[in-house]
């Protein structure tokens, strides 16, 4: 039985009870009846929100259905010629949905990208702080073969380091300091003379003791040397 003859059914059940209540002159069979009454009548009104709700369906097969999930692109590379900083986003089936499903906005120093209803799935990414500015009215998008191309063109012809400040910080960071090339030699003294600073008269005779002696030995050494 479809939900139309479900609600003739009902709305016959509820004429009838309605019917049996105005003859009914017992109180116990009016309570009765009454409480079947509302039992069908909450019936009836789910029955015919299920049937508005199948005739939207019916009539718009997309409403109601769930959107996409969103999910971030993370496998991408790189590359730049004097004119251009080139993104490469690996999408399987991209070039197989509308045009318009890709959509790429641009600033001076990022861009989004935002590719919608791909293999039941939409797929986002931004990039911020790009290292150097770029042209945002001569940036562009290529759609290729399972793959976006983004084209930001840059301002200035200077070669990219890397695609981002903060990329550059974080290299910069991890680049050995000065100190880190020193001669251990030099190191040693430092700590040695801070020792001596810091030590009391017999910490100071000590180390006067050694550095003596030290510098005796290699005196001794440089005339075995020379003879």
């Amino acid at each position: 039985m479809d939900l139309t003859e479900q609600i003739s059914q009902l709305e016959a059940d509820l004429q009838e009870l309605s019917s049996l209540l105005e003859k009914s002159e017992r109180k116990r069979v009016q309570e009765l009846l009454k409480q079947e009454q509302r039992k069908v009548e909450k019936e009836l009104a789910t029955k015919r929100h299920q049937q508005e709700q199948q005739a939207k369906r019916e009539a718009d097969p997309t409403a109601g259905s769930k959107a996409p999930y969103t999910t971030k692109i993370t496998n991408y590379a790189w590359d730049q010629s004097d004119k251009f900083v080139k993104i490469y986003l690996d999408l399987k089936g991209v070039d197989k949905i509308p045009a318009e499903n890709v959509e790429v906005n641009f600033t001076e120093r990022s861009f989004s990208v935002l590719v919608k209803n791909l293999n039941g799935k939409n797929h986002q990414m931004s990039v911020l702080n790009l290292l150097h500015p770029i042209d945002e009215k001569d940036s562009y998008k290529k759609i290729k073969t399972d793959m976006v191309l983004i084209m930001c063109k840059k301002q200035a012809t200077k070669k990219w380091d890397c695609l981002t400040a903060v990329e550059k910080q974080s290299k910069e960071k991890d680049k050995p300091s000065a100190e880190d090339n020193a001669d251990p030699g030099d190191g040693l003294m430092k700590m040695l003379k801070k020792i001596y600073e810091e030590g009391d008269d017999e910490m100071k005779r000590t180390i006067n003791k050694a550095w003596s002696e030290s510098q005796e030995k290699k005196f001794r050494g440089e005339e075995t040397m020379d003879i």
